[in-house]
C-alpha cells in the first residue's frame, strides 16, 4: 500500500508493504511486510513482520512488536515496543515502559521503566534511565551514562513476598566519560569519573570513584538464595 496519508481505526491488517508519508493507526494493525513513512503514529497494538524505516517522527502508546529491525529519525513510545532486530534512531529515544531489542544505536536514550537488550546500547550523547522492573543490558556505551534502580520502596513488600524478591538490574560492561550509578549491579565500568550512589554495586572500576555512598560497594560478591524459613 502508497498513500501520501494512511489513517485506520480498529481493526486492520495489511497482507504486504505500507509506505505513506504520514501515518496514524489507532486499535489493532498488522503489516506482514516493511513499514516506510515519513511520520508514523501508533495507539494500541502494531506488528510489523518486516524492518521499519520512520524517515522523522515514530510515536508509539500501546504494545508493539516489530519482527525486524527498526530506525526512526525520532523515537517516543509509552507501553511495550520489542524489536526483533538493531535499534537505531538518529536523534532521541524516549520510552516510558519496557524496551527490548538485540542492540540500539541512539543519538540520545532516555527510559523509565526496564529494558531488555542482549547486545550494545550505544548513543553518541547520553543514556539516562530510571528502571522500575528487571533489566539486563551487555554493553552500555555513551559520553554520559545515568543509570538508576528501583528503590526498594518501589515494589510494595507483599509483592516482594510473593514474587521472590525486588526488581534487578544487571548491566555487564559501561563504557563512557562519567557514570552515574545507583540500585544497579554492574560488572565493570571503565570511565573518567564514576559516582556510586545507593544500592549500586560494582564489580570492577577503571576510572575514578569521584564520590561513594556508604550503602555502594565495589568489587566481587558472592550472592546464594535465601534458606528456606530464614526470615532475616
Amino acid at each position: 500500500m502508497r498513500a501520501t496519508s494512511w489513517t485506520t481505526t480498529g481493526i486492520a491488517k495489511v497482507q504486504g508493504d505500507v509506505d505513506v508519508g504520514t501515518g496514524t493507526a489507532s486499535g489493532l494493525v498488522s503489516i506482514a511486510g516493511k513499514l516506510t513513512a515519513g511520520t508514523f503514529r501508533s495507539r494500541g497494538t502494531l506488528e510489523v513482520v518486516g524492518p521499519a524505516d520512520v524517515r522523522d517522527r515514530l510515536s508509539l502508546d500501546g504494545t508493539v512488536h516489530f519482527q525486524a529491525g527498526v530506525h526512526a529519525g525520532e523515537l517516543s513510545s509509552n507501553g511495550t515496543v520489542r524489536c526483533g532486530g538493531d535499534l537505531r534512531v538518529d536523534r532521541s529515544l524516549s520510552a516510558t515502559g519496557l524496551v527490548e531489542a538485540p542492540s540500539a544505536h541512539v543519538g540520545l536514550f532516555d527510559l523509565t521503566g526496564s529494558a531488555q537488550i542482549s547486545g550494545d546500547l550505544e548513543a553518541l550523547l547520553s543514556v539516562r534511565a530510571r528502571f522500575h522492573g528487571d533489566t539486563r543490558i551487555e554493553r552500555v556505551r555513551a559520553h554520559r551514562v545515568e543509570l538508576h534502580g528501583p528503590p526498594p520502596s518501589v515494589i510494595p513488600t507483599l509483592l516482594r513476598t510473593v514474587f521472590g524478591g525486588a526488581a534487578t538490574v544487571e548491566v555487564h560492561r559501561i563504557e563512557a566519560d562519567t557514570v552515574e550509578l545507583s540500585a544497579v549491579n554492574v560488572q565493570f565500568v571503565h570511565a573518567r569519573e564514576v559516582v556510586l550512589g545507593p544500592g549500586a554495586h560494582v564489580t570492577t572500576v577503571e576510572g575514578t570513584i569521584v564520590r561513594q555512598h556508604a550503602t555502594s560497594r565495589v568489587g566481587p560478591e558472592s550472592r546464594s538464595a535465601r534458606p528456606h524459613g530464614l526470615s532475616r
